[in-house]
């Protein structure tokens, strides 16, 4: 499942705009079948500043702990704290209630540059 009207880094994470200036992100639902059983989430806190390609925090499964990506510059301006009771929801809606971070983007225009949906399923269909 890769929906049409997200954007996607390498790295796995979808990027949602939700305003002008901001964007909501996630992991995808190839990322989390890779993972398996997600049971802890460590998100940034709100006012934290980010980089594109710096970690921001991490999600633990069954298998194994994965770096989560900033995919642009910005500033995180909410987190999903429903994700400390329900680390599960990135497993079983990965796009909805499963969502990371919002941030407000320094630059707007640096979303075009991410990939969209066809390319971004080019990349997994290699893998």
């Amino acid at each position: 499942m890769i929906p049409e009207e997200l954007r996607y880094t390498e790295e796995h994470e979808w990027i949602a705009s939700t305003g002008e200036n901001t964007v909501r992100v996630g992991i995808t639902d190839y990322a989390q079948e890779q993972l398996g059983d997600v049971v802890f989430v460590q998100l940034p806190e709100v006012g934290h500043t980010v980089a594109a390609g710096d970690t921001f925090g991490e999600v633990e499964s069954t298998k194994s702990v994965s770096d989560l990506y900033s995919p642009l510059d910005g500033e995180v301006t909410a987190i999903n704290e429903a994700l400390v009771q329900s680390p599960d929801a990135v497993n079983t809606d990965p796009y909805g209630e499963g969502w990371m971070v919002e941030i407000r983007l320094n630059d707007p225009e640096a979303l075009e540059g991410l990939l969209d949906a066809d390319a971004y399923k080019a990349l997994v269909e290699k893998e």
